[in-house]
């Protein structure tokens, strides 16, 4: 399959991007850096994952997705609360994390019903 046409690969790059893009001018160059490289961790790790030929291997890099995930959606947390993330998109960025989420869930699903 590729990983390209999948939608939770496309919004998960998309979240990346705009985490890069809200962080650019953040001092804290190590919260930066945490949030930017599990944000990036996603989408890489889909794209990885797809491209395994063994339903094992596809499962295994999936679920690093979510867990990278779940470490970008606690430092969005975290930045909203000391003031680094503006609160509207940081709110919108938590609600965008639970939807990838669910949808890494069904895929993980899929692929090990249908492999």
């Amino acid at each position: 399959m590729n990983f390209e046409k999948l939608e939770v690969w496309k919004r998960s790059a998309r979240l990346s991007a705009e985490l890069y893009k809200a962080t650019a001018d953040l001092r804290d160059y190590g919260f930066r850096d945490q949030l930017t490289r599990s944000g990036l961790s996603v989408p890489s790790n889909i794209a990885e994952g797809m491209t395994r030929t063994s339903t094992k291997e596809k499962i295994r890099f999936l679920d690093i997705a979510r867990s990278s995930l779940a470490e970008a959606r606690t430092q969005i947390y975290i930045g909203i609360d000391i003031g680094y993330l503006p609160s509207i998109e940081g709110k919108a960025w938590l609600e965008e994390t639970h939807h990838i989420s669910m949808m890494l869930t069904g895929l993980i699903k899929t692929i090990a019903v249908n492999e």
